[in-house]
C-alpha cells in the first residue's frame, strides 16, 4: 500500500507508510502527533469465504448493509463495501451509487450497458422475410452485409456462437441465387 493514500487529518499532508504500525508519530508537516489504525477493507485485502460475512465489534460495515463486513473500500468515494456491493471494471473496486454515477456520466469506458444482437437482425431478415416474398430481394442482401459486417463483434455481456450468423448467411445467400435464377429466367424467356 502506497503511504500517499492516509493522510494527516490537521493539515492533509500524505503519510509515510511507516505510520500504518498503529503507534504515535508525528505529522512530516505540521508535526501533530498521528496515531493510524486501517480497517483492513481499506488494504484491499480480502478475507476467506468463512470470515467474509461475519461482523466483529471493531471492524468496518459495508456502507450499505451495515450488518455484513466490509471487503474493501470504494476507489470512487471511499466508502466500505462488502462482497455483495463490490463491483470490479477494469480492475478499478466501485460501490452501486458510483457505479451508477459512471453511468450516467458516461466516464466508465469499459462497461458495456447494450448489445445490439446482429445475429438476430440478421435471421430475422432472412426469414420473417419470406412472408412478404417480393421484399427477399432487399433483405437477403442487407442481412448478409449484417453477417459480414458484424462477423467478429464479441458480446462482452452475452454468450454466444456463431451458429445464427451461419443460419442467416446461407439463407441469405440461397434468397439471393433464388432472385438470381428468376431473373435469368425471366431474362432468357424474353430473348425468345
Amino acid at each position: 500500500m502506497s503511504g500517499s493514500a492516509v493522510a494527516c487529518t490537521n493539515c492533509a499532508a500524505p503519510l509515510p507508510s511507516t505510520f500504518l504500525d498503529g503507534s504515535f508519530h508525528p505529522c512530516p508537516s505540521c508535526q501533530t502527533s498521528i496515531q493510524v489504525h486501517l480497517f483492513p477493507a481499506f488494504t484491499n485485502e480480502r478475507p476467506t469465504a468463512a470470515t467474509e460475512s461475519t461482523l466483529i465489534e471493531g471492524e468496518a460495515s459495508c456502507f450499505y448493509h451495515p450488518h455484513k463486513k466490509a471487503l474493501l473500500a470504494c476507489e470512487g468515494c471511499g466508502r466500505f463495501v462488502c462482497a455483495l456491493c463490490d463491483v470490479e471494471i477494469g480492475g478499478v473496486h466501485r460501490c452501486p451509487r458510483c457505479l451508477e454515477a459512471g453511468k450516467r456520466k458516461q466516464v466508465l469506458q469499459t462497461l458495456e450497458l447494450q448489445h445490439v444482437r446482429y445475429d438476430r437482425i440478421a435471421f430475422a431478415l432472412t426469414t420473417i422475410s419470406l412472408l412478404l416474398w417480393p421484399i427477399t430481394i432487399i433483405t437477403a442482401p442487407a442481412a448478409l452485409f449484417l453477417v459480414i459486417r458484424f462477423w467478429n463483434r464479441r458480446s462482452k455481456i452475452l454468450p454466444g456462437s456463431r451458429f445464427v450468423f451461419i443460419l442467416a448467411g446461407l439463407i441469405a445467400i440461397a434468397e439471393m441465387c433464388g432472385w438470381a435464377l428468376i431473373i435469368y429466367i425471366l431474362f432468357r424467356g424474353s430473348l425468345r
